[in-house]
């Protein structure tokens, strides 16, 4: 049998399996939605002054699908994962005609001093159908890159509506030694890597000889 009848099938399926062993092993990264705040989540409604206090630009787009005008009442809490939080509450007013249809509204809150932002939710009070609907919120620290939350959503009434990045600890490790962990699929697919790699090198070894 000539030696090219026997190399060329299993170039084929190496590459063939290469694809298909780096399609299982690596995951695929889903963006996170806006969504309800869990029912754990509280928010520090009393904000003490303070000369250890920091001042925040926050900027809120209104979406060119909202409303023309509201009158629902706007809030926002943001905060870091030390639990620092940012509230304020009733954000402009129909006067100042602010949160108006494809519009953007910049206001200074201030409030704890925080490391980096990783969560915001928004909220507002008012009409129960066909309510003030969010572009994105853009928020300006002292000491971190400013950090933006698209919505372009409408956001339900009287709930706390937005994102949280913050990653949460891990509990405690249990008094018990842990059970062994799950074997992952990416163990048996490298093995089988190395055995491809190690009988095509030596097919190819052969071919040089020969």
């Amino acid at each position: 049998m000539n030696i090219k009848e026997v190399v060329f099938p299993l170039l084929v399926f190496f590459f063939a399996y290469s694809g298909l062993a780096l399609s299982v092993s690596e995951p695929k990264n889903v963006p996170l939605l806006p969504h309800a705040a869990d029912d754990s989540f509280s928010v520090g409604y009393i904000q003490m002054k303070s000369a250890e206090n920091c001042s925040y630009l926050v900027a809120i787009s209104t979406s060119c699908s909202s409303p023309k005008i509201t009158t629902d009442e706007i809030s926002i809490v943001f905060g870091d994962a030390q639990g620092n939080q940012v509230y304020a509450e009733r954000l402009g007013d129909r006067i100042s005609k602010t949160f108006e249809q494809c519009s953007s509204d910049t206001f200074q809150i201030d409030g704890e001093c925080t490391s980096e932002i990783c969560f915001a939710y928004l909220r507002r009070s008012g009409s129960k159908t066909n309510g003030w609907k969010p572009e994105s919120v853009k928020i300006y620290t002292y000491n971190t890159d400013p950090v933006t939350f698209n919505f372009n959503t409408s956001i339900p009434n009287d709930k706390w509506y937005g994102y949280n990045f913050c990653q949460v600890p891990p509990p405690p490790s249990p008094p018990h030694p842990p059970s062994p962990p799950t074997p992952s699929s990416s163990h048996p697919l490298y093995t089988l890597n190395c055995l491809i790699y190690a009988v095509l090198g030596l097919v190819l070894t052969q071919i040089w000889m020969y």
